[in-house]
């Protein structure tokens, strides 16, 4: 008996450490919901790891600390993460505008969250302007665009003085507000919390490295537009277009550029390019029309690992293919920004962002869906009044084919 008692404790005490070592994944019996103050919405593993690795040197807690799987969840990526106490909570919902709908459905739709009062931080790489920014330089949105939402015809068989290929829905030239809409084109966040994240995001010690001022120097040469591009990385203030399309090249920039500009009514600054953001906007649009969060509190930020144009002579495949070495400074400098953003949340919370922060522009999609005047477009397709949430008669898919017959007058096309 004693020996068995003895052999007991030394297989308790050899396994302690295994015990230890792995983080605990949440209980399927145990019904206490999450309610986090942060979630940080992250693309795939580089973008994921630089938070788990770094986290705990912050004081904020380890991400590793709960572990919750939802059905519906990546398939590479099957659960979110917590730290103990369920204030911070990062979730990786994979790449492209389909993965991260579905993944971040989800998350929305899963009753082991409540996040009717979470900030969403959407933080990943991207392709930067260099008219804006430069290699490891930190963007935070206002609008995102869906530039790629559009005809495109082949750019070998252009009309004489066309630049581009992309013509608007229901257009029949470039550079023209869509006259028919899909509800994804443009989304608006909270300016006042832009302002506030870009303040605390402005604390951070940024990321720089030797290899990267290389490639910056290229851009030396291109006048002063371009200025930004071979300067040290920093926070700006400046927006984000979507397209699962990984484009490169002056050609698709500066039409995408245009897109921004004119789909925004000349007041959003394209300087990153991105492949979820309107995905991971429309959700959450969805999530807050049925009070599941709240859209004024959503954050996007967004990190320059490669520029989305080469500098004079460099060919698009050149500068594509060209090892420009900002990857690294990008991915560390989520981090370095965010977590200036994210301690800013958790330690004023009481102070300044349990009740939110209050927008002072119009917040939400083109269609008007939480109520307001978009202030691009051609106005609320709900009358400026919020769609109630529930399932309810509606007419907005009649008001919408409707407008669509009135603007094309001609013909309505199919899309």
């Amino acid at each position: 008996m004693e020996l068995s008692r003895f052999l007991l404790v030394i297989l308790r005490v050899s396994l302690l450490p295994l015990v230890l070592a792995f983080p605990r994944q949440s209980n399927p019996g145990d019904d206490r919901v999450i309610a986090p103050k942060v979630m940080i919405i992250s693309m795939w593993t580089p973008e994921a790891d630089i938070w788990h690795d770094n986290l705990p040197s912050s004081n904020m807690g380890n991400l590793s600390s709960k572990v919750i799987h939802s059905p519906g969840f990546s398939m590479l990526f099957p659960c979110a993460s917590c730290t103990e106490n369920g204030d911070i909570c990062q979730i990786t919902i994979g790449e492209g505008e389909v993965n991260s709908a579905a993944t971040l459905m989800a998350l929305v739709l899963s009753p082991k969250f409540d996040l009717r009062h979470t900030y969403f931080l959407i933080a990943g790489i991207a392709g930067v302007n260099p008219k804006y920014g430069t290699l490891g330089t930190v963007a935070l949105a206002r609008y995102a665009v869906q530039v790629a939402l559009q005809y495109e015809i082949d750019s070998r068989s252009l009309p004489p003085n066309w630049a581009t290929g992309y013509i608007s829905y229901g257009r029949e030239q470039p550079h023209e507000y869509p006259f028919i809409t899909y509800g994804t084109e443009v989304f608006e966040l909270n300016a006042q919390l832009q302002e506030t994240a870009y303040k605390l995001a402005s604390k951070a010690e940024l990321a720089d490295a030797n290899e990267p001022k290389q490639y910056r120097a290229l851009y030396g040469r291109m006048g002063e537009s371009y200025k930004s591009a071979s300067q040290p990385p920093s926070v700006v203030k400046c927006d984000t277009a979507t397209s699962d399309v990984y484009y490169s090249g002056s050609r698709l920039s500066e039409s995408f550029e245009n897109t921004t500009r004119v789909w925004t009514n000349g007041t959003g600054v394209y300087c990153m390019s991105a492949q979820e953001d309107n995905a991971v906007l429309e959700v959450l649009v969805r999530a807050a029309i049925e009070k599941l969060c709240d859209f004024k509190r959503v954050m996007v930020l967004r990190t320059g690992s490669n520029f989305d144009r080469g500098p004079l002579g460099r060919s698009d495949l050149e500068h594509l293919t060209a090892q420009q070495n900002g990857f690294n400074i990008a991915i560390a400098n989520i981090f370095n920004a965010g977590i200036e953003i994210v301690k800013g949340i958790i330690q004023d919370w009481d102070g300044t962002f349990k009740d939110g922060i209050e927008a002072e522009n119009y917040v939400g999609d083109i269609f008007g869906s939480l109520g307001g005047e978009p202030d691009f477009g051609f106005g609320s397709l709900t009358r400026g009044k919020r769609i109630p949430p529930g399932c309810r008669e509606s007419d907005l898919a009649v008001r919408e084919m409707d407008r669509r017959r009135i603007l094309t007058q001609t013909s309505l096309r199919k899309i």
